[in-house]
Parts: C-alpha cells; sequence; structure tokens
C-alpha cells in the first residue's frame, strides 16, 4: 500500500468523524431540570454506580426507566468513582500486568 493511498483512507476517515459528530451534536438532550429532586450524587454514588455498570447495562437494555449514569452529580468527583467503580469490577490493571 502506498503513502498516498494510506494518506486518503486517513483523511476519509476523519471527514467521516467529523461529519458523524456534527450531526450527534445536534440532538435535543432532555432537560436536567426533571432529574433533580435529591442531592446529587458524589464520589461514593459513583464508586457504587461503577461497580455496578454490568447489571445497569443489561437493565438498560430491557427498560427505560433503568440508567447506567446518575445525570444528577456532583462533577468531577462522580465520574472518578464510576471510573474507580467500573476498575475495581474489572480487575483494573493488575490483569495487563501479570503476562
Amino acid at each position: 500500500m502506498k503513502l498516498k493511498d494510506s494518506i486518503s483512507i486517513i483523511n476519509k476517515s476523519l471527514l467521516t468523524i467529523l461529519i458523524i459528530s456534527s450531526l450527534s451534536s445536534c440532538a435535543e438532550s432532555p432537560s436536567i431540570q426533571d432529574c433533580i429532586k435529591d442531592d446529587p450524587y458524589g464520589f461514593f454514588g459513583g464508586l457504587w454506580h461503577g461497580i455496578i455498570a454490568p447489571v445497569s447495562f443489561i437493565g438498560s437494555l430491557l427498560s427505560d426507566n433503568i440508567a447506567m449514569y446518575a445525570v444528577n452529580n456532583n462533577g468531577g468527583w462522580y465520574d472518578l468513582g464510576f471510573v474507580l467503580g467500573a476498575g475495581i469490577l474489572f480487575g483494573g490493571g493488575s490483569k495487563a500486568s501479570k503476562r
């Protein structure tokens, strides 16, 4: 494969990604005010949601009332807890280091 062909494929791929992301940015998002009824979830809420993420994912496929991610959260701390919770469940990087 020639370098010119590779660059052409990369340019087409980047253009496709740009078009898809532009079109998806026009999607309507629901109002968050309907979700805010209690205090926002924090680090430990995110940690718990990360641990139960596989179960929540399966449930979200079966029901529209189940979500994987809490919209009513406090931002970075919730996100950190979610990522750590998912990492704890799947073993984090320890599986890769045992090779």
